[in-house]
C-alpha cells in the first residue's frame, strides 16, 4: 500500500503512548521521567514512583506471595493547581496502564439519586476494553488493511468479472487475463488515490434507534440494569442490510472498520482488559475533602459519610460486576487527592484512613517554582503559545526578563487573591496575548517581542487593581 493510502489510514486513528521499558525503570527514573512533565512536588513523585515499582516486584513473586501484597494507595494533600492530577495522570501514561480520573463529589450514598461508587470500576473497565482493542488493532491492521483493499476492488472492477459459462478457450483466457489487469490497474489507481472520489454502492447495517438514547434508567441502583438493558436492545435493534451510495474515500473508512470488527476477538480483549484492570489499574480519586467532615445530620452533605462507607470496600477489595465479567479491586492502585481547606484527612472515617498509608503533602509554588513552568517541562506552557501563534506565521520571543516578570505577577495574584495554583499561568497569559491572538495572521510584523516592559505594560494595571484581578486574572 502506498504511502498516500496510508497515511490517510493513520489519521482516522489516533496515536496511542507505548510503553517505554517500564519494568526496567528504577524509581530514580520513573521520577527523572516525571520532572520532564511537572515541577517540584519531589515527595509526591517519590511516592507514586515507589508505589509503581512495587507493583513490578510484586508481579516477579509467586502467585501466593502476589496475592498477600496489597499496593499501597496515597492521598495527596495540597491546594489546586500544584500538579496532584498531572503527577498521577503522566503516571498512567508510563505505565500504559487503564486510569481513570473522578471526583468523589459525584457520587451519593445507596438511597441517593446519584452514581454508584461501583461505577468507578465499571468505567475503569471500558478504558482498558478500549486500550487492548486499540493494541490488537494495530497487530492485525495490514491484515484488515489487505481485506478491505480487496473488497473495495470487488465493488470497482466486480462486476467485470463475471464470464458467461466457464469458457476455458483461448478467448475465455484472454478475457480472464484482460480482467486481471484491469483489477491490478484499479488497484494501483486505488493505492494512489485517483479514485477517491469516485462513487460506489456499499451494503451497511445502520441502528433504527441508538441504544445510547436508551440511558433513561438514572440512579446508582439501576446501572448495572442499564449496561444490560443496553445490550439488549443493541442486538435486537440492528436494522437490515441496506445499499448505500457513498464515496470510495468514505467507504475506506467504513469498510476497514468492518474487517477490524471481524479479526478482533471482542472475546479475548475483554479477558486480556479485565485482568489488566486487577493487575495495573489505577482510580485517581480527587476532591476526596469534600466527602470528610462528621456528619451534620441534615443538609445537602447528609450523605458523606455514606460515599466513604461505600468507597471503603472498594478500596479495600471486592468483586464488582460488569457488563464484560467480574472485577476484583484488590490490587487496584487508588490515589486520592484533595485541598483539605475546611477539613483534614482525620475527618475522613478510620476505616478508609487506614485503607490510604501514605501521606503526601504538596507544596505551594513560589515565584522560582512558576519561571521553571514556563521554561523546564516538555509541554511548558510558553512553547504551547509559541507553537499555536506559530501555526498563523507568527513569531513569539519570550525574553528571560519577561519570563521572569510573568512568574512574578503570577505569585503575586495569587496572595492576594484565590491561589489556583499553575493555572494562574493561563489567565496571565491569555490576558497578555489577547491582542496578539486577535490580529492572528494579519498582524504586521510577525515577529512579536515579549519583553518584562511589554508584560508590565499589559498586566500591572489589571494586578495592581484587585477588583480587576479578581475577575480578570
Amino acid at each position: 500500500m502506498t504511502n498516500k493510502r496510508k497515511a490517510m489510514l493513520k489519521t482516522q486513528k489516533p496515536n496511542k503512548p507505548k510503553s517505554r521499558g517500564l519494568d526496567e525503570m528504577s524509581p530514580k527514573e520513573i521520577v527523572a521521567e516525571l520532572d520532564r512533565y511537572v515541577v517540584g512536588q519531589q515527595a509526591a513523585k517519590k511516592a507514586v514512583a515507589i508505589a509503581l515499582r512495587n507493583r513490578i516486584r510484586r508481579r516477579q513473586l509467586d502467585e501466593e506471595m502476589a496475592e498477600e501484597i496489597a499496593p499501597k494507595n496515597i492521598i495527596m494533600i495540597g491546594p489546586t493547581g500544584v500538579g496532584k492530577t498531572e503527577i498521577a495522570r503522566r503516571l498512567a501514561r508510563l505505565a500504559n496502564s487503564p486510569f481513570l480520573k473522578v471526583e468523589a463529589t459525584k457520587f451519593t450514598e445507596v438511597g441517593y439519586v446519584g452514581r454508584d461508587v461501583e461505577s468507578m470500576v465499571r468505567d475503569l473497565v471500558e478504558i482498558a476494553i478500549d486500550m487492548i482493542r486499540e493494541e490488537k488493532i494495530t497487530e492485525i491492521e495490514e491484515k484488515a488493511e489487505l481485506n478491505m483493499e480487496e473488497r473495495i476492488l470487488d465493488l470497482l472492477v466486480g462486476a467485470m468479472t463475471r464470464i458467461p459459462g466457464e469458457d476455458t478457450s483461448t478467448e475465455g483466457m484472454d478475457a480472464l487475463n484482460r480482467i486481471d489487469k484491469l483489477r491490478e490497474k484499479t488497484r494501483q489507481q486505488f493505492r494512489d488515490g485517483k479514485l477517491d472520489k469516485r462513487v460506489i454502492e456499499i451494503e451497511v447495517r445502520e441502528n433504527s434507534m441508538n441504544p445510547v438514547s436508551m440511558q433513561f434508567i438514572e440512579g446508582a441502583s439501576m446501572e448495572e440494569i442499564q449496561y444490560n438493558m443496553r445490550d439488549f436492545f443493541a442486538g435486537i435493534m440492528d436494522g437490515k442490510p441496506k445499499k448505500r451510495r457513498m464515496s470510495v474515500e468514505e467507504a475506506v473508512e467504513y469498510i476497514m472498520q468492518e474487517e477490524e470488527h471481524k479479526l478482533v476477538d471482542m472475546d479475548q480483549v475483554a479477558r486480556t482488559a479485565l485482568e489488566c484492570v486487577e493487575e495495573s489499574g489505577i482510580i485517581f480519586l480527587d476532591e476526596i475533602d469534600k466527602i470528610a467532615g462528621r456528619e451534620s445530620g441534615h443538609g445537602p452533605d447528609i450523605s458523606r459519610e455514606g460515599v466513604q462507607r461505600d468507597i471503603l470496600p472498594i478500596v479495600e477489595g471486592t468483586t464488582v460486576n460488569t457488563r464484560y465479567g467480574m472485577v476484583r479491586t484488590d490490587h487496584i492502585l487508588f490515589i486520592a487527592a484533595g485541598a483539605f481547606h475546611a477539613s483534614k484527612p482525620n475527618d475522613l472515617i478510620p476505616e478508609l484512613q487506614g485503607r490510604f498509608p501514605i501521606r503526601v503533602e504538596m507544596t505551594d509554588l513560589k515565584e522560582d517554582d512558576f519561571f521553571r513552568i514556563l521554561t523546564e517541562p516538555k509541554n511548558a506552557l510558553i512553547k504551547q503559545y509559541i507553537a499555536l501563534l506559530g501555526t498563523e506565521g507568527l513569531k513569539l520571543d519570550f525574553s528571560d526578563d519577561a519570563v521572569r516578570e510573568i512568574a512574578r505577577l503570577a505569585c503575586r495574584v495569587n496572595e492576594s487573591s484565590e491561589n489556583i495554583g499553575a493555572r494562574r499561568l493561563h489567565t496571565i497569559f491569555e490576558a497578555l496575548l489577547d491582542d496578539v491572538s486577535f490580529e492572528g495572521k494579519q498582524r504586521k510584523p510577525k515577529d512579536v517581542k515579549i519583553t518584562a516592559e511589554y508584560v508590565s505594560k499589559k498586566l500591572e494595571g489589571i494586578v495592581q487593581n484587585k477588583d480587576l484581578s479578581r475577575y480578570i486574572l
